[in-house]
């Protein structure tokens, strides 16, 4: 029928991964889901996830754990030092890893062939937005649709131009990442250094002999290739051995923000929110937020008048003390004075001395807690 309606309960603007991921989460609820995006071609994306035990159980239930061929590699101990205190900070749990680092491409590689598979995607749309409203009329490749709520994932690069409101904090940062060889077993550790100009993280990257890393050094300084190679030398010959960086290096700006309520849509991810790196926990969050979606669509009805506010109100809380957090932690460490050194060393000896502090600190990291 040349003017047929074709009816959805749910419109996913962008096939990143937490869009993706989405997708299929709401496909195995029974709801009728679309998912468009601008491109067709998959972004080149080099980087890895620090998955955390939460979102890999909801990875596995939704069969894509099992999927990847890479080996991943598990995080055992978590080890945090800075340049103000003498001795690190050392977290373990014996009842399961803490995470897991996969490569980034291969999830999305394996995520994106699924919804190829359930034929819900749809690429090369490059719609107004100003068209995109829910239980309206929208045009998609010449045939009309009606959607009952809209979700937006289009990421931190708004490639829909969709100006919608948000809090920014960009102080000019920017993430280099790599990977480098090393001599010596990296026994699944994961470090985090504070140092005067940025934090450095290096995790176990996805490999067969536990002598691959993955590094991340945010910093506001302009900083060369060689000079981030020479300080991660400096701080890891030791427990790596000899390092054998690669090739190429990437450069991420990172830009801080909070997205303001838009009673028309659903934002998941970094379209709702982006957090400095230092806290390794920007992709569990958006998992977060797809959990949280799936536990509302069982709870009220889509027609609910109050459903996108309600969801909004209760990502938004976790998501702005992540964004606070990250945000002061970094503040602290790059401006130093009295006042502030004093401020991280009552952190720093409180996460040492009070095990109900360091318990709820690896929970939270495990994403084995909830905040609202």
């Amino acid at each position: 029928m040349k003017n047929k309606i074709h009816k959805y309960d749910f419109l996913i603007v962008g096939a990143g991964l937490i869009g993706s991921i989405a997708a299929l989460a709401l496909c195995k609820n029974k709801f009728k889901v679309l998912v468009i995006d601008k491109k067709k071609k998959i972004p080149v994306d080099e980087r890895t996830l620090a998955v955390n035990a939460n979102s890999k159980d909801f990875l596995s239930n939704l069969g894509i754990w099992a999927s990847l061929k890479s080996k991943p590699q598990p995080i055992n101990k978590i080890i945090i030092k800075d340049y103000i205190n003498e001795s690190p900070l050392i977290f373990e749990n014996s009842s399961e890893a803490m995470g897991n680092v996969i490569l980034n491409s291969e999830m999305l590689k394996i995520v994106r062939e699924k919804l190829e598979n359930l034929k819900i995607l749809k690429t090369n749309i490059d719609l107004n937005p100003n068209i995109l409203l829910p239980n309206e009329n929208i045009i998609i490749n010449k045939e009309n649709y009606i959607f009952k709520k809209i979700i937006i994932s289009v990421g931190k690069n708004n490639n829909l131009n969709l100006n919608h409101k948000s809090i920014k904090f960009d102080q000019g940062h920017n993430s280099f990442v790599g990977f480098f060889e090393h001599d010596k077993d990296h026994q699944n550790y994961a470090y985090e250094i504070f140092n005067p100009y940025g934090p450095l993280a290096v995790l176990p990257s996805p490999s067969n002999n536990k002598k691959k890393s993955t590094f991340i050094y945010s910093t506001k300084n302009e900083i060369s290739s060689r000079q981030i190679q020479s300080l991660i030398k400096k701080k890891f010959k030791q427990s790596h051995g000899q390092l054998y960086f690669e090739k190429s290096m990437y450069k991420f700006p990172i830009t801080p923000h909070l997205r303001k309520n838009n009673k028309d849509f659903i934002y998941l991810g970094d379209s709702l929110k982006s957090i400095h790196p230092v806290a390794g926990q920007g992709w569990n969050l958006g998992i977060k937020d797809i959990q949280k979606l799936i536990m509302m669509s069982r709870t009220y009805p889509l027609s609910y008048k109050d459903f996108n506010s309600i969801y909004y109100s209760n990502r938004i809380f976790e998501s702005t003390l992540y964004f606070s957090f990250t945000s002061i932690l970094n503040y602290l460490y790059e401006n130093k004075n009295p006042i502030n050194t004093k401020i991280i060393k009552v952190g720093y000896s409180s996460l040492s001395n009070f095990q109900l502090l360091r318990d709820l600190f690896i929970k939270q990291a495990m994403g084995r807690t909830n905040l609202i």
